[in-house]
């Protein structure tokens, strides 16, 4: 791989992680095109995920901070036998609701991994969840959640939003995409919504790069330096930061739809390119 190649997807992945427009497809799809092999791309894929992660830890500093806090005071509360609470108190709850919707999603990444990776090779797949990840947009814009904040979010909602990231592994669905659908269906409001999808991505995207670690031992066969891995890694970060906040702003303006546009043109020309290509 190349640094212009490595430049390229680690910016793609930074937009299109937090554009609800899927990552893991324009990858999918972008590696396609630059004729990247696919079976040692996965541990690439990986770290430009971490930038990403990094995009929201910056972005999201200081509700994490307070979330980290609640966690350490609620960890002491068990510890002296303490009654634990969490009305009231929305960062605890906002803490525990992520905890409770990284299960599902952890279930289906293990059980299917084998599955989804498959599916990484296939543009054809890609190009049909794209049509439908527009399709998920086009109602998310439509559904009015406005009345839950962080301290109304239920043990339902959270698993409910877990399940569609869950499913968001698929290649050419988007995370943001259907979790911010998932949240809106359940009544979050725009703002809640948005930042229970970001932050939901960090235990998502630390799990897989724990699961994914073992790739550290093929980087020598692989033919990616730690050097090209990085920068990668770097173009993700700043890209994902500067989409983070341009999302925000669309969302609250009622602009999700916008999305589905592209997607529905995207996943189209994908699905015939598939066709021209054989």
């Amino acid at each position: 791989m190349s640094i212009l190649q490595a430049v390229t997807l680690g910016i793609v992945q930074g937009l299109t992680e937090f554009l609800p427009v899927s990552s893991s497809g324009h990858l999918v799809l972008f590696q396609n095109i630059m004729g990247i092999n696919m079976e040692t791309n996965i541990f690439f894929d990986v770290m430009v995920h971490i930038g990403t992660l990094i995009s929201v830890l910056v972005v999201f500093y200081n509700d994490i901070a307070l979330m980290v806090r609640e966690f350490f005071l609620l960890a002491g509360d068990f510890v002296r036998g303490r009654k634990i609470t969490r009305e009231g108190n929305p960062h605890r709850n906002m803490l525990i609701m992520i905890i409770i919707a990284t299960i599902p999603t952890a279930v289906i990444g293990i059980a299917l991994n084998g599955v989804f990776e498959m599916l990484f090779s296939s543009v054809r797949v890609v190009s049909v969840t794209l049509i439908i990840t527009g399709i998920l947009l086009f109602v998310a814009d439509r559904l009015e959640g406005t009345y839950k904040g962080a301290r109304d979010i239920k043990t339902i909602d959270a698993v409910v939003v877990g399940l569609f990231q869950g499913i968001a592994i698929t290649p050419g669905i988007s995370r943001s995409g259907s979790t911010i659908f998932a949240g809106l269906l359940r009544g979050f409001n725009r703002e809640l919504a948005t930042k229970f999808s970001f932050i939901l991505s960090i235990p998502a995207i630390s799990g897989a790069a724990l699961l994914e670690g073992k790739d550290f031992l093929l980087m020598p066969s692989s033919g990616y330096g730690f050097g090209i891995t990085l920068i990668g890694l770097a173009a993700a970060a700043v890209s994902g930061t500067f989409a983070i906040k341009f999302l925000v702003k669309l969302l609250m303006r009622g602009k999700l739809h916008y999305f589905s546009y592209y997607c529905w043109a995207v996943g189209t020309t994908a699905f015939v390119y598939s066709f021209i290509m054989l």
